[in-house]
């Protein structure tokens, strides 16, 4: 992704690996100042993957890998390494693929070969999805996306962002409207600073401005997605669900934009989905002041579950499926 440091812009990816050490673009620092964090071990890693420093399938996926490689290659308890890196957050799917992944290919391809296979297998993959959803894009549309599919969530391109990437590099003539996505801000913070650095028109809104936009002016919605069961019911940042019922409801197309690794074909429907619940301070507070009550309390779910019959298609590295044919991916994991 293309990184604005000091009047130049130069490509720097959100996740990597030099030598022992793997650096992250600390997430939540952003958009305030670039700063790293370096894991030199698989204990950093998990760290990170749990207070965000890195988040977004796909990138916490490739987090995963990385730090397999490093317990592997450091010669801890990867049994060990593998429950705890699993702990970190239950609802992204690719977290769990990644070091089951891991397991079975390092041995084959050596650890520290096969975290930058999986790797560059994302990026990859990223970018098939960009070319594939670009397609959905005319010249003259005006976007809405929820939360940080970007570069950011996937190491490069991203996966909601990934289209928009693509149809702005062809000359088309676009405009994202982009939610704040409360409670963490991932939409003003991240996604506005990553279209901000690839001079893609776009503007912030407030989350419950989104029915307003759609029913105005929107031509279609672009989302992510964390975990997608085999029927396409999938999870999603909280806020999710509503932009879709919102679309449907003003038939405004609604599309999931997402790697294989984020399908899990072990489960039948979202019913099935464990939906990550973090702290209620995330609620009551905002910027190290507290905006609640005292004594209030708060419910902060992070994700909600869209049923597939509001998705009008999957954007994947094979191409867009609707709901019933992405049983066929089921053979491409």
């Amino acid at each position: 992704m293309k990184v604005l440091r000091n009047g130049r812009h130069s490509d720097m990816l959100a996740v990597w690996r030099e030598g022992g050490t793997v650096y992250f673009i600390d997430q939540r620092k952003l958009p305030g100042a670039l700063e790293i964090f370096e894991a030199r071990n698989y204990r950093d890693i998990a760290f990170a993957i749990a207070h965000m420093v890195v988040r977004g399938a796909p990138a916490i996926g490739c987090a995963a890998a990385y730090g397999m490689a490093l317990a592997m290659t450091q010669h801890d308890n990867v049994e060990e390494a593998s429950r705890a890196i699993k702990a970190t957050r239950p609802t992204a799917h690719d977290l769990f693929y990644a070091v089951n992944w891991m397991t079975e290919m390092a041995p084959r391809l050596g650890p520290v070969e096969a975290a930058a296979k999986y790797a560059s297998d994302i990026i990859d993959k990223c970018r098939l999805i960009g070319q594939n959803g670009g397609k959905l894009i005319s010249d003259g549309d005006i976007i809405l996306t929820h939360c940080n599919a970007g570069a950011l969530a996937t190491v490069d391109y991203g996966t909601a962002l990934a289209p928009i990437r693509i149809a702005h590099s062809e000359g088309k003539k676009i405009f994202v409207y982009v939610d704040e996505t409360r409670p963490w801000l991932q939409g003003s913070r991240l996604t506005a600073w990553e279209l901000t650095n690839e001079s893609i028109p776009h503007a912030i809104i407030a989350d419950n401005a989104a029915g307003h936009f759609i029913r105005k002016d929107v031509d279609c919605v672009i989302v992510g997605a964390d975990r997608i069961a085999a029927n396409g019911d999938f999870a999603n940042k909280i806020g999710t669900y509503e932009k879709a019922v919102v679309a449907r409801a003003n038939d405004v197309p609604f599309y999931v934009a997402a790697p294989v690794s984020t399908f899990d074909f072990t489960i039948t429907s979202g019913d099935d989905i464990r939906i990550e619940e973090r702290s209620e301070e995330e609620i009551t507070t905002m910027g190290g002041m507290r905006i609640a009550g005292p004594g209030e309390q708060a419910r902060n779910p992070v994700f909600d579950v869209t049923p597939h019959e509001l998705v009008s298609g999957f954007i994947t590295e094979y191409g867009v499926f609707g709901p019933d044919g992405i049983k066929s991916l089921h053979g491409r994991l």
